[in-house]
């Protein structure tokens, strides 16, 4: 298995860029397309924990609008793994903590409806990184 092929860093960081965006935008229908349409997908953030894609739609129609939990970020890291499977960690400083926290991205290419987020995590770190 190939790993980091550059052209499909570029597709996942491209996709990873407009997700983030329409997070601050607070576009539903780019997030949703974003995520894969199914029960066995799971989003686990701060201050949700979406199984499945139904909760997940959910949470982002009741999500107020406004400047979201990111200030700055620390670090992104891409692995790709052959051309249909890819891992997005980011690593950011966060509205309201002196603290950073982390978003972590699974994403699946599936053959007829292309690259999706079949596992996202977002959490709050207790200490300072030690590196």
């Amino acid at each position: 298995m190939e790993l980091n092929i550059p052209e499909v860093v570029e597709e996942i960081r491209t996709l990873f860029e407009r997700y983030e965006q329409a997070l601050i935008d607070k576009d539903v229908e780019v997030l949703d397309a974003t995520f894969w349409n199914s029960p066995l997908t799971i989003r686990a953030a701060i201050h949700e924990n979406g199984y499945g894609f139904d909760e997940i739609h959910a949470h982002r129609v009741r999500r107020p609008p406004g400047p979201g939990i990111k200030l700055k970020r620390r670090r992104v890291v891409i692995t790709t793994f052959g051309r249909d499977m890819a891992t997005v960690h980011l690593e950011f400083d966060m509205r309201g903590r002196d603290m950073p926290a982390r978003q972590s991205q699974t994403w699946v290419r599936f053959p007829d409806v292309g690259w999706k987020v079949v596992l996202a995590q977002v959490s709050v770190t207790e200490s300072t990184p030690a590196y």
